[in-house]
C-alpha cells in the first residue's frame, strides 16, 4: 500500500493548523445492522468490457494516476469529486468533462457556478490518461466516462482506501448543460431531507448517502462553503452550536467573515486529511465536521446510527464504500450510438 503523499503547496495549509489544535476523545457508542440493498447493474457494464479492444486499459490509466498521486496529491480528491459531480448530473457519462463551445450562450456543466470549485487537476488527469490510452488503443474505443471511473477508483486505493473492481462499458453522453446542475448537486448546507431527496432521485438509499459521504475523508473545501457556520448560522448571528470550539477557533483564524482569501481551504478530515480511512465518521461524532451537510449526518436519527457504526469499523466502511461506488457508477449509463458517443478528446463532442 502506498504511503500518504507529501503535503500540497503552503497556501493549502493555512487551515492545516487545525490538526495541531485538536485532540480527539470521542468514540462511537452503538452498533447497528446495515441493510444490504439489492443492486441491479446495466447489462452492458462488465469488468472485462475492454478485454479484447484495450486489454491494458487499467495499467495505462494506473500509470498516470500513480505518477500524479506523487506529484500533485490534490489530484486524488479532485478526481473523486469530479466523478461524483459527473454521475449526479446526466449520469456517469463524462458530460462534466465537456467544455463550453466558444461563443455559445449555453454553458456546459463544468461552467455551472455549482462546479466552479472543481479543480483543474481532476480534468487534467482524465485528459492525460485519455491521451495515453488513445496512443495504445486508438480509435476512441475507450470512453472518457470509463477512464474517469477507473481514475477515481485508483485514487481511492492510492490514498489507502479499498481497491475495488470497476465495471466498464459506459458511453460518453451527448448532453452537457449548466442549467441541469443546480437541482442535482448536493450543497455544503443541504439538510438531510434535501440530501435524501437528491440521492433517492438517483436510485441511491440513505445508507448510500452516508457511505458515499465518507469520500470526505480526503480533500479540502473553500472557506465560502462553511463560513456561515462560523459567524451566522441560519441567520442567528452566532456560530453553529454543532461545531467543536477548537475547530471553530482554528477556522476563524483562516476564514474571516468578510474579505477573506478566496484560495484558502480547510481539510474535510482534520485528523488524517490525506489518508482514506474512517476517521471522517469519528470526527462527526466529535463535532469536527467541516460542512453543515457533513455534521448533519450525526444529528439526524436516520443517519446517525450508521455514522456510529462506520466510525467503529474501517473494513466495514471500505466494503460498503466499494459497493456504493459500484452502484453510483451505474447511474444513467448511456447505451450505444443513439444515446452516446466515444470521444477522442474528452473536452469536445465528436
Amino acid at each position: 500500500m502506498s504511503s500518504p503523499p507529501p503535503p500540497p503547496p503552503p497556501f493549502v495549509f493555512t487551515c492545516f493548523l487545525i490538526i495541531f489544535l485538536l485532540t480527539l476523545n470521542s468514540s462511537p457508542t452503538s452498533l447497528a445492522k446495515t441493510t444490504t440493498t439489492n443492486r441491479r447493474q446495466p447489462r452492458q457494464l462488465s469488468v472485462n468490457y475492454y478485454a479484447k479492444t484495450c486489454p491494458q486499459l487499467e495499467q495505462l490509466v494506473g500509470s498516470v494516476t500513480s505518477q500524479l498521486f506523487k506529484e500533485a496529491p490534490v489530484s486524488g480528491p479532485a478526481t473523486i469529486r469530479l466523478f461524483f459531480h459527473d454521475c449526479f448530473v446526466e449520469g456517469c457519462d463524462g458530460s462534466i468533462l465537456i467544455s463550453t463551445t466558444p461563443g455559445s450562450k449555453m454553458l456546459a456543466e463544468k461552467d455551472s457556478p455549482d462546479n466552479k470549485n472543481l479543480r483543474a487537476e481532476g480534468f487534467g488527469i482524465v485528459n492525460k490518461a485519455k491521451s495515453l490510452v488513445e496512443s495504445k488503443c486508438p480509435g476512441a474505443v475507450v470512453s472518457c466516462a470509463d477512464i474517469l471511473a477507473i481514475a477515481a477508483r485508483d485514487f481511492v486505493h492510492l490514498a489507502g482506501g479499498p481497491n475495488y473492481q470497476v465495471k466498464k462499458g459506459r458511453w460518453d453522453g451527448k448532453i452537457s448543460m449548466a442549467t441541469r446542475v443546480p437541482p442535482n448537486i448536493p450543497r455544503a448546507n443541504s439538510t438531510i431531507d434535501q440530501l435524501i431527496k437528491i440521492f433517492n432521485s438517483k436510485g441511491l438509499t440513505i445508507e448510500d448517502l452516508v457511505v458515499l459521504s465518507g469520500a470526505h475523508t480526503i480533500g479540502f473545501a473553500h472557506c465560502e462553503q462553511f463560513v456561515s457556520r462560523l459567524y451566522d448560522f441560519h441567520g442567528t448571528k452566532q456560530p453553529d452550536p454543532a461545531i467543536d470550539p477548537r475547530l471553530l477557533k482554528a477556522l476563524k483564524m483562516s476564514c474571516p467573515h468578510y474579505g477573506g482569501n478566496a484560495d484558502i481551504v480547510a481539510p474535510f478530515d482534520v485528523t488524517t486529511p490525506f489518508l482514506f480511512d474512517h476517521a471522517y465518521y469519528v470526527n462527526l461524532q466529535g463535532k469536527l465536521g467541516l460542512l453543515a451537510s457533513d455534521q448533519a449526518l450525526v444529528l439526524d436519527p436516520r443517519t446517525k446510527t450508521l455514522v456510529q457504526e462506520l466510525g467503529k469499523d474501517k473494513q466495514k466502511f471500505f466494503q460498503a464504500f466499494a459497493v456504493a461506488m459500484d452502484k453510483m457508477g451505474s447511474i444513467g449509463v448511456k447505451r450505444g450510438k443513439k444515446h452516446g458517443e466515444r470521444r477522442k478528446d474528452c473536452s469536445f463532442h465528436m
